[in-house]
């Protein structure tokens, strides 16, 4: 076979390889679309906002997060936290920090929690002779369960780790609403 001839079958092999070639990195970019959109299926968005206005008293909360649902009776989530509060001549805070969820779910009906929480609490206290600086770290550790509909849950959670002396919240039974989309 001269080159000449030998060109055209140079082309057409060079050819077949580029669309084999193609058509395999398409199918691998399906793949991976795939998986990625199946991923965000199984995560959820939500958190909590907080506004509590009175006589010369300000409370204001931010808590946005997200779950992934492994199936559907357990998922794992993540948030972060933000919180101003003061009282007016007596006290004004800032609270933020991150915590971590794991939701167990035995029933549809039924949500049990373990939440991780750890907050970094900067007070400073007023009074008419000078201001008293209280900054420390704030861990906790609630248990709880509630009753879930659709994408709300009500329940109530213990926070074993609660210390009278040095906490964020003032008892250690909180009742808590939860909404993830």
């Amino acid at each position: 076979m001269k080159n000449a001839e030998k060109l055209p079958i140079l082309i057409f092999i060079l050819v077949f390889i580029f669309c084999v070639e193609n058509t395999f990195a398409q199918s691998e970019q399906s793949v991976s679309t795939a998986q990625k959109s199946e991923f965000w299926s199984k995560v959820r968005f939500g958190g909590n906002f907080g506004l509590a206005l009175g006589n010369n008293y300000t409370d204001i909360t931010l808590a946005p997060g997200a779950i992934y649902d492994f199936n559907q009776y357990i998922s794992l989530g993540f948030g972060i936290q933000g919180s101003y509060v003061k009282q007016k001549n007596f006290f004004e805070s800032y609270i933020y920090g991150a915590s971590m969820i794991v939701l167990g779910n035995p029933i549809p009906e039924i949500q049990l929690s373990a939440e991780l929480e750890q907050l970094r609490v900067n007070t400073t206290y007023e009074n008419s002779f000078n201001s008293i600086k209280d900054n420390f770290w704030n861990t906790g550790l609630f248990l709880g369960a509630g009753y879930q509909t659709n994408n709300v849950t009500i329940g109530l959670r213990y926070n074993v780790l609660h210390n009278d002396n040095r906490n964020v919240y003032s008892e250690a039974w909180m009742p808590f609403v939860r909404v993830y989309f």
